[in-house]
Parts: C-alpha cells; structure tokens; sequence
C-alpha cells in the first residue's frame, strides 16, 4: 500500500513542527523562566516524578518487592465453559500435585463470597453456578508460580460441568430482557408530543443502527496481589488497583473481618485505564484469603491470557435511532436506544450506561431526546470501566449521526456540526438538566480550523480523490464535550496529609493511585507552590488506607481536581501556622508573611524556609496536617436522570487526515492537529503527554482492537498481543500536532486547572470520521458508509462493498 505524505500535509508538517518549536521555545523560556523567578511551581513543565526511576529500571512495581520467607504463589483454575454448573471437582487430584501446598474453593472463604462492587452479584469463586469461561473455580497454592499454573491449568479435567446454552451478544440479551439492572431511560422534551413528534413533524429524517466494539485496557503491568498476614488476625494487602479502600472493604468481607484490620497499600501501577478499578478486588480477595487460610505470604500474579480471561473491559454498544432534522441539519428530535454487554455480573455497568445517556449530547443542544439504556447480562467476562467511563461510547454515536445528516444533506459534517453547538451564554441546559455555564467550544474549534487549514485541505482531499482510483482520503473535524466528576455525589471527596520534618523536607500522603499519568508529581508541584518551596523539597509516598481513609477510586479524572485541593488544604493549614509563628517574633501581620524561592519574608527580614520550620519545632508548633475537599455545587437524582453531576466540562477538538486503500481496506493516520482544554494547565508537559497518550489510545479502540468471542463456546479468542492488536509506535501519525487551549477554568478548580485524563480519548473520534469519510470516496455522493468500529481492514473493505453496490 502506498502510504506516501502528500505534500500538502508535509508543508503543514514543516509549519506545524516550527509553530511547535516557537511554542516550547515561549513556554520554556518565557513564561516558565518567569513563572521560576516568581517562586512558581505550578504552571511548570517538569518530567515525571518517578521518571528516572522508570528509565532505570528502580521504580519498584508490586512484583519487584522482595517476596518474604515462606510465601507462596497462587494460580486460578478457569471455568472450561461459558454457561452451566459445576458438578464436582477432584481435588484430591489437584492436592497430590508435587509441589502442591494447598487448593481452596469457595467453601473456604470465611466471610462473604462476593467482589461485586456495587451490586452483591459477583462471586470471588465460582459457587455452582459458571457464568462466564475463564471464571475462577479454585485457587492453587504453590511453592513456585510455574507449580501453581501448571496444577491450575488442570482445571478442564478434573472439573465436571453441565453446560448451558450461553447468551453472547447484548442484542441476545436485550432480545431475552436479560439486564443486570433494570434499564434506564433520560429525555427532556421542551415541545408539545415530544420527542417522536418532533422527529415525525422534521423535514428530513435518519434512523438507522449501529454498533461500536469494546476494548481491552491493555495495561503493561497485569493484575497482581501480595497478601501478608499480621498479628491478631489483620492482612497487610499490596495491590496494583485504583481503589484502594474498595479493596479493603472486599477483602474484610471476604475475611469476615472489619475493615481496620485490613492494611491495602499502592506504590504505583504499570497502568491501570480503568482495568484496575473495580476488578483489581478479585484478585486482592482471593490472596489475601490465601494468606489468611495457611498463615504464610500469598502473591497472586496473572499471566497475560488469563487476565484477559478473567477480566472484563470497556463496553461494547449496539444502538438504534431515530433522528428528525432540518435543511441545516439541525436536530429537531432524537431517539436512541442503548444496548451494553455487561458480562455476567453488574459491575460497573450501571454508572458508565449513565455518563453514556449523560455524554450522547456531546457539544450539541438538543432539544427534544429520548435515551434509553439496557444493560444485557451475557455470559462473557462482567465489563467494568474504561478511560471515558461509557462517556466515548455515548459522544461516537451522535457523531456517526451528525455524519449521516451531513452526507445526507450534501454538506460538509463541520458546518452540520456547528449549526448544532451549544449556543455561547444562552443559558441553554443539557438533557439532563444542567447549564452549560462554560462553552468554549465555538472558539476552540474557530482556533483549530484555522491553525490546521481545514477548508483548504478538504479541497486538496477532494481533488486527490477525483485523480486516485485506487487510494482515497478522508479528512474529519470532531469537537468534545466532557463533564468532569464522579457520577455518584459522594465519591466527590477526596483527604490527604502533609507532614513538615525539622529539617525542611515534606512528605505527601493522598487518597489517589498513580499509574503513570503524573498525578504525584502535579500534587508535589501543588504542595510546593502553597508553601514557596523547591519541588525538590516534597515526596509523595504510597497510597495508604491506614493513612487517608475512605478514599474514592483513581477515576473520573478526579485524580489531582481531588487530591490537589485536599493537599493544598492541609499545606496552607501548614503554611498559616507557620506565618503566625514568625510573624509573632516580629510583631507583624501574620498575613504580610511570604513564602517563595525556599525562603520566608516577613518584616522586611528573610529566612530559610528550614530555618523557620526548625524555630517553630522549637516553639511547638504543629507541623503536620490534614486536608479535606468536597467538590461543591453538585446534585443527582438517579431515578429521575436529572441534576448537575459534573463541576465542570472540558472541551476539545481534533482534524485527522488518513489514506485508505479501497483493495485491502487498509487505512493509515497521515495528520492529526488537536486543541484541548486543560484550563490553566498545572504541567504542560504532562498534560501534552496525556493528550497524546489518549489520542492513540483511543484511536486504537477505533481502528484496530478488535473483540472476538467464539459464537458457540464463548470462548475470547483475542486473549493476547498473538490475537489482540494494539497501536505501536508505527501507527502514530508521523505528524501529530497538540494544542494546549490557552483559558482559565472559570469555575473554582486547583489552580483553575482542568482534568485531563479522560476527555481526550474522544478526540480520535476524527480519525474514524476521517475514515468513513474516504470510504464514502469509492460510492456515490451522499452516500453514508456503514462502517463498524473499530474500522478494521475488514470493516472498512465491508462498507466499500456496501456503497459500491448501492452504486
């Protein structure tokens, strides 16, 4: 395939790759050199924390921590089937294994045989019923980790089942009215007879279905758990999760204990993108029941197919809608149905089916919606979260139909899409009822057309097409629109603790994880910043529960929003007392006291910063603290689908420019330019990296990382890097352009800062669109390819047949 930069998109290259230069070059010297001298330490790009541990190899990981004498290593024997009940099992057999030290069963676990994090549906091993093949059955208990899988790998014969028919497919389900919550519906109707009024009395209409697959997350470090048992019945817990207090609720429950006597701590994941959020537990209970059972260390690590096995991933969607709309494409009424493979137990699937209802709107107003979401009970691996959380999978939806009524109409989908963006300051609300207080998206997307040239490309992309038989491009502008919060209002808080040694150094302790997306280094940079001091100053330590109880999930991209603000809280609790201090011995106004540069300024004298904490030692004064926040203004009423769930939105936007060869059906990113919001950016750098990371994640969701399950057995056949494809570096575009959105968070945020974790993973939507836009190339104008997600060579080769024989 002849892949070769047009030269079009080189020029832009060499413009953008210049434009970039001049705009590090400003940041760094500029606006950073100042933000130095000033005594700033937000604001500031600076590498990650740990990131020179990382590139030598001493970043310790769970299973880099030396094993203590005595432990032993756990393995799970899987379900061989997806449907049915387990009869009996030898474990006589299993026992007389060499090397074998032990085999538990469900019958073994002393308090409750649950992990389900919402919804008490989610047994740690399998009880009788199999829902799902790869469930865990027993656990074997080793001396070495190879014993342990080789004597759990005996699982398919000496385990004797009676098989089901299994229900594999969320249309299946919805077909059965399977659900493992009852379904959920969100509409707003501002006219009289509503949403199907408003469709049947439209000028033009669209209905249609379509479907977008999940995805695996994929993280480089895989599940794993090590137990250690303490005095008087506690269990010390190491675990590579994202919750780290749900995992010492389950754990307790699991060991018929309270939740004190449960230690869980986290140094840091090899990525987590959601994976590690609810489904870590599993994994956290059966160890540390191990552990409980033979009073020895129990680490539990799994290999990569089993992972894949055991765990589930994002949400794959079906949907069915009905659109009505007007000569400009504007959407007058809108219903769609939303069908979830939730797996075989609820998990998650309730909260992300929300912030799918809660993200179809995207950057669009609609005035007059019906949603509805069902989340099928199938008999594969129980879906949980995802980086987007089902936000993704409601935003692409409305996109593909924006992209219908725009082909539909003969006009270019940019301006389709900006005739149905929120108005700026019209007080206009979400379907959910709340006001959209903040929209920059009209701004954001003027910004990127002009910086990426939009209409002169989609010129040169018509014309190339005109010319090419063979190869066709396609080039998409789509916007973002992300609320920013938990959907749950108490899940919104967030403690942290910062101690002052006598010497001057400060230790952060906080409730949130870090998995690599630079969260300890953004609360350091906070904590320094409040106190006026070197960032060298301030370490992060791990995530506690015997330090910051009652945390929320790593999730959300609440991460730093929430743990910022407490540990800003407690370092200016800090920093108060410590003005006072001084300001006593001069006589001063204690709020005339400064702190910057490692130094304290006070009555026209200057002190070091280690000075003066070693004089308040001596004078007594505390010099620790404890932070507290609760993000304000927020209300949700679940049943009625109605309230103000997010603090905030971030927006952002994307142009993609691909080639796709209409033989093979292979497509290549040739050009990505993107803007994003991230409000006042705490760390530039980081926040770059996250937008970057995000764009290729999700345009492999969109591309490549396909989900297959065997129609019969149930069995996932893509359950490893052999069978699951994932984007490299290769599949980076070779020019890849992003803009940090130059704009204060208007609402009161840390540092005025926006999240940054999640939005943009929905900015690859253009490369999809850009896709579907080179495959409408090989038919008939107007016409609307059904191309599936992720746009395989497959998928894309089965739209070019479809609008070839329309033709």
């Amino acid at each position: 395939m002849n892949t070769s930069i047009p030269k079009h998109v080189l020029a832009g290259a060499e413009a953008f790759a210049d434009y970039r230069d001049n705009q590090k070059a400003r940041i760094d010297v500029a606006q950073e050199a100042k933000a130095r001298q000033q005594g700033h330490q937000v604001g500031i790009s600076r590498s990650h924390e740990s990131a020179a541990w990382h590139v030598a190899g001493e970043a310790a990981y769970i299973d880099d921590m030396p094993e203590l004498a005595g432990s032993l290593h756990c393995a799970l024997g899987l379900s061989p089937v997806a449907h049915g009940r387990l009869l009996s099992l030898d474990l006589d057999a299993l026992r007389a294994q060499p090397g074998v030290v032990a085999v538990l069963t469900a019958a073994d676990i002393p308090g409750v045989n649950d992990c389900g994090s919402i919804i008490h549906d989610d047994p740690i091993l399998c009880d009788g019923e199999i829902r799902y093949l790869g469930q865990p059955m027993f656990a074997v208990l080793a001396r070495d980790r190879q014993t342990a899988r080789r004597v759990a790998a005996l699982a398919r014969k000496l385990a004797k089942v009676e098989e089901a028919e299994p229900v594999l497919t969320p249309q299946q389900a919805h077909a059965l009215g399977q659900y493992v919550v009852p379904p959920m519906q969100l509409l707003r109707e501002t006219d009289t007879g509503g949403a199907p009024q408003a469709i049947a009395q439209a000028p033009h209409r669209l209905q249609g279905t379509w479907e977008v697959g999940g995805q695996e997350q994929f993280y480089l470090e895989g599940q794993i758990s090590y137990a250690i048992p303490k005095e008087g019945g506690a269990m010390h817990v190491l675990c590579s999760t994202q919750h780290p207090s749900e995992m010492q609720h389950l754990v307790a429950h699991a060991l018929g204990v309270q939740a004190h006597a449960v230690h869980v701590e986290c140094r840091r994941m090899g990525g987590g993108f959601g994976g590690k959020e609810s489904q870590s537990a599993l994994f956290a209970c059966v160890a540390a029941v191990a552990a409980r059972k033979l009073g020895r260390p129990v680490k539990l690590r799994l290999d990569r197919d089993d992972d894949f096995m055991v765990t589930g991933r994002r949400h794959c969607f079906w949907y069915e809608y009905d659109i009505g709309y007007d000569e400009a494409g504007r959407i007058l009424g809108a219903e769609v149905t939303m069908v979830s493979r939730a797996g075989h137990s609820a998990d998650l699937s309730a909260p992300v089916m929300t912030r799918a209802l809660c993200h179809f709107d995207n950057a669009y107003w609609l005035p007059n919606v019906r949603m509805r979401g069902f989340m099928g009970k199938t008999n594969t691996q129980s879906n949980t979260a995802f980086r987007g959380f089902g936000g993704p999978q409601g935003a692409i939806v409305m996109e593909n139909i924006l992209d219908g009524i725009a082909r539909q109409l003969g006009k270019d989908a940019l301006d389709v899409r900006r005739a149905n963006f929120y108005a700026k300051d019209s007080g206009q609300c979400t379907p959910y009822g709340q006001e959209v207080d903040d929209n920059i998206i009209h701004e954001l997307v003027e910004q990127l057309e002009a910086r990426s040239d939009y209409r002169a490309r989609r010129a040169q992309v018509e014309a190339f097409n005109a010319s090419s038989p063979v190869l066709k491009r396609g080039l998409a502008l789509t916007p973002v629109k992300f609320g920013i919060s938990f959907n749950v209002k108490h899940f919104n808080q967030a403690g942290a603790l910062v101690h002052v040694y006598n010497d001057g150094s400060i230790l952060v302790n906080h409730g949130g994880t870090e998995m690599g997306q630079g969260l300890n280094t953004k609360v350091a940079q906070v904590v320094a910043h409040e106190l006026g001091v070197a960032f060298e100053r301030v370490r992060v330590t791990a995530t506690d529960t015997t330090k910051v109880a009652n945390t929320s999930a790593t999730a959300a991209s609440t991460g730093t929003d929430l743990n910022g603000k407490a540990a800003q809280d407690a370092a200016r609790q800090i920093r108060e007392r410590l003005a006072a201090c001084l300001a006593a011995q001069h006589g001063a106004d204690p709020a005339s006291v400064r702190f910057v540069n490692d130094e304290v300024h006070c009555a026209g004298q200057t002190l070091g910063f280690a000075a003066l904490v070693k004089q308040a030692y001596l004078e007594r004064v505390q010099l620790w603290s404890d932070g507290f926040y609760a993000t304000p203004g927020l209300s949700w009423d679940g049943a009625a689908m109605r309230g103000r769930p997010f603090f905030y939105f971030a927006y952002g936007a994307a142009v993609s420019e691909v080639v796709v060869d209409s033989l093979t059906g292979e497509s290549k990113l040739l050009r990505a330019d993107v803007i994003h919001d991230v409000g006042q950016s705490l760390n530039p750098a980081v926040d770059i990296g996250q937008v970057e990371g995000a764009f290729i994640q999700g345009m492999g969701w969109l591309t490549m990382e396909q989900l297959v399950w065997h129609p019969k057995t149930g069995a996932l056949m893509t359950h490893a890097p052999s069978t699951y494809k994932i984007p490299t570096a290769n599949d980076c575009p070779p020019v890849l352009n992003v803009q940090l959105f130059d704009g204060a968070n208007p609402h009161d945020s840390i540092h005025r800062s926006k999240a940054v974790g999640e939005p943009p993973l929905l900015l690859p939507f253009s490369v999809f669109f850009a896709i579907r836009d080179a495959v409408a190339a090989t038919g008939a104008t107007g016409c609307c390819p059904p191309l599936r997600a992720p746009a395989t060579a497959e998928a894309v080769l089965d739209a070019i047949a479809a609008v070839q024989t329309r033709l």
